[in-house]
Formats: structure tokens, C-alpha cells, sequence
């Protein structure tokens, strides 16, 4: 049954759209020939993750869901509660005959035993269940409960959206006062400033509202009464990895431009400047490698700038490197090769370091043999000696291929010769 809100109640409350119709963006749902839009005119309800940032319409969907599905509409937060409360929901549905929508917000807060706890009445049609989460389901929840439920990712709304939902908060509060306006150029404002987050655009409308019913607010009175929000990010979520994703990719490219714009949205976002610096550093040595020696080098000073200045001065660092390591010529040569060499010890970690390499400090190691026969490099007048360096029952293996980029392809060079030396001498 569809609630009827009073005018005390939040202005996103009161606005919650109650047919698919009044949904403002989320096209690839809302559209009339979408498979949800089809599932709803058949008055159909399936189990669902929706999955997206605040305020984009996750609890609304599950509304209209079961709205439409003519099914009794249970909600709880997995902040709060736990089994008892499900059990509850559970007893209610099979008492009266029929299945529950139970809407679970917060559902990544369940445990695994709580997510467990829901799996037999998914099962049987007692709930379908829809949850709503701003985290990676397929890291936070039970792969038997997500099989059994549809993920639906929902994206942040677009201005357009957002104006549209706007627009008719400020008709329904000029109906309650009779003189509430608000100008084209504020209602951009908070269409811009909420980050795609409906409720807290109509969160600031309202607080507009409360703080003068009987003016006509302009942008700039807006923006001192209303502060932008900040954007979704969160350290240990989606957004961080999403983010650093972004940068790292940017680097790799080449392209200078976007590095210097993701580092910028990680550093606004509240982003640990010595995390980046940190993750620089990897970069450098990942991508860019012996390509360009001096590109690690720059990625620690970039680091001890940023601990002997701290923010905001030690931040310019930040950038300066990243822009140069975009630039650098990228080779992942040496990070191959540690892949390699690694894979490789493992699996030869029973054979003994040849006679000849051993160390020999003592006496008695000397007398079994230890370093007989090494050949010492600084004795030949090009330092090359032609000696094997891997385990006798190894034949030697090439582990690291230079590009013909930056000063790899001086090493690439080197080692054409080294071998060539090599090959003479052991002739």
C-alpha cells in the first residue's frame, strides 16, 4: 500500500516517486522496454542486489517493486539488524500465505552466518529478497546468496536528472509557502554540487526552505547557505581502487593530462598524499623500469619532499613526478623478470649453488672444493668471464628482455656484446 507522507516529513521522502514513470534517470531500468520495466508490468518481483553511490534511487526501485508486484514491503538495515529481525519477516510471510519483499539496506554489513540465514527462504519464494549496497558485491557478499539474486548497477544521476528532481521539490514547496523560488542559475548549482546524489540535493532544497520560505534564493546565496558535496570515496571501497586504477592506467598510457587529473580528484577526495607517493613509486618500477633509471629515483625524492613539507607545498612534488613518469619511456622488462625469476626459484628451490660460487671462508670449505675454479671477473681486461652462474642441473635461462625503449635499449646492446665476449672466450 502506498503511504501517504505529511509535509513534516524530508522533502526526499516526500517526493519518492511512486510509479516507474516518475523515476528521473536510471534509463536502463525506467525505459518502457527495459527487462524491469517488463517485469513490473507483469507484476513480477525478483531478488535483487542494486548496487551504486547514495541517493541514486535503490530504495524507490524496491518500492515500486513491490508496488506493482502487489507484494507486503518489509525494510531493514543491516547496520541494525540481524537474524531475529529477518526471522520476524519470515514469520509474518508464512503466517498470512504469501511471500514478503524484504528490502535489506546496507546488505554488504551482513556476515556471512546472517547472509546464510537468508539463503532457505530466497529459496523457497518466502522473501524476495532485494538488497542494496554501495560495495563490490562480489566481494562482500556469499556466492550461493548472489547467485540466487540479480546484481543491478546503478550509476550516479546525471544533472539532468538531478535539475528535473529539483525542479519539482521547489513546486511542491512553493505549493506549501506560496512564495519559495529558487533561480535558474542555483537549481545548476545544486545539480552540480550534489555529485549525482538526489537526496542531498533535495536535502539542501529543503534546508533553503527552513532558512527563508519567502524569497527568491539566487546561486550565490545558495552556495554560501549549501556546500558542495564531496564526491564518493571511501579508502578502503570501490572509489579508492577505482581511482588509483585510474591513475595508474593513466601513467602506464602516457597520458600526462589524466594522470594529473586523477591524482588531483585523490588528493581533493582526502586521499593520503604518502599512499600516492607510495603507489608512485611502484609505477616507476613496474612500468617504466630501466627504461629510465631515474624515474624511481624521482618517485623517492617526490616521497621525502612530501615528508620534509608536508601539504600543501609537498603535494607540487606529487605532480611533478607524475607527469614524469607519464612521459618516461615504459618498459615492464624488469618486472617480468622478477615473475620469471621467482616462478623459477620456486621451482627449483632442491638445486645446490654450484661449486665454484660458494663462498669459501674457512679452511676446511676450501679443502671440499668451495669457490675452486671461480674465475674472477676483475682479471680479464674487459671483465667478462665465460663461467656459468645457475645451478649445474640448469642450463642457463633468459629471464630479462630489454625493450629497444629509453636506456633499455643501451642495455639491450650490452648484453648482445656481453654474450658475444662470452661465447668467444669460452671457444
Amino acid at each position: 500500500m502506498v503511504e501517504h507522507p505529511t509535509v513534516s516529513a524530508p522533502l526526499a521522502y516526500r517526493l519518492r516517486p511512486e510509479t516507474l514513470a516518475d523515476v528521473a534517470g536510471q534509463e536502463a531500468l525506467t525505459h518502457p522496454d527495459s527487462w524491469f520495466s517488463s517485469t513490473l508490468r507483469e507484476g513480477r518481483a525478483v531478488s535483487a542486489v542494486f548496487w551504486g553511490p547514495p541517493g541514486v534511487g535503490k530504495t524507490t526501485l524496491a518500492r515500486i517493486m513491490a508496488e506493482s508486484a502487489k507484494m507486503p514491503f518489509e525494510q531493514l538495515s543491516a547496520v541494525s539488524a540481524g537474524k531475529k529481525e529477518v526471522q520476524a519477516v519470515v514469520e509474518r510471510a508464512k503466517s498470512e500465505g504469501r511471500s514478503y519483499l524484504l528490502f535489506l539496506d546496507e546488505i554488504h554489513r551482513f556476515n556471512k552466518a546472517q547472509q546464510d540465514v537468508l539463503l532457505p527462504y530466497v529459496e523457497d519464494g518466502t522473501l524476495i529478497l532485494v538488497g542494496a549496497t554501495t560495495e563490490n558485491p562480489s566481494f562482500s557478499l556469499n556466492n550461493a546468496l548472489l547467485s540466487r539474486c540479480r546484481v543491478i548497477v546503478l550509476k550516479p544521476l546525471d544533472r539532468e536528472a538531478i535539475r528535473q528532481i529539483v525542479v519539482r521539490g521547489i513546486s511542491l514547496l512553493h505549493e506549501q509557502s506560496g512564495s519559495f523560488a529558487v533561480s535558474d542559475a542555483a537549481i545548476d548549482w545544486l545539480a552540480k554540487a550534489c555529485d549525482g546524489d538526489a537526496r542531498y540535493a533535495l536535502n539542501a532544497l529543503q534546508s533553503l526552505f527552513e532558512a527563508d520560505s519567502c524569497i527568491e534564493w539566487e546561486e550565490e546565496s545558495v552556495a554560501r547557505q549549501w556546500t558542495r558535496r564531496q564526491g564518493q570515496y571511501d579508502r578502503d571501497g570501490d572509489g579508492h581502487y577505482d581511482l588509483i586504477s585510474a591513475l595508474h592506467k593513466s601513467v602506464r598510457d602516457s597520458d600526462a593530462d589524466a594522470a594529473c587529473y586523477w591524482l588531483a580528484r585523490m588528493l581533493e577526495s582526502g586521499e593520503e598524499p604518502l599512499y600516492l607517493a607510495r603507489r608512485m613509486i611502484r609505477m616507476a618500477t613496474e612500468d617504466i623500469g630501466l627504461a629510465d633509471p631515474r624515474a624511481l629515483t624521482l618517485a623517492l625524492d617526490a616521497q621525502k619532499m612530501y615528508q620534509i613539507l608536508g601539504s600543501p607545498e609537498g603535494e607540487q612534488g606529487l605532480f611533478e613526478t607524475v607527469i614524469y613518469l607519464a612521459l618516461a619511456p615504459k618498459s615492464n622488462a624488469a618486472y617480468m623478470a622478477e615473475k620469471a625469476a621467482r616462478r623459477l626459484a620456486k621451482e627449483s628451490q632442491h638445486l645446490d649453488v654450484p661449486t665454484h660460487l660458494k663462498n669459501a671462508p674457512t679452511k676446511l670449505m676450501k679443502e671440499l672444493g668451495h669457490g675452486k675454479g671461480y674465475q674472477y671477473a676483475h682479471d680479464s681486461g674487459d671483465a667478462v668471464v665465460a663461467q656459468s652462474h645457475f645451478p649445474d642441473e640448469m642450463d642457463a635461462v633468459s629471464l630479462y628482455h630489454p625493450t629497444s625503449r629509453g636506456f633499455e635499449k643501451t642495455l639491450g646492446e650490452r648484453i648482445q656484446w656481453l654474450k658475444k665476449r662470452r661465447e668467444e672466450k669460452g671457444s
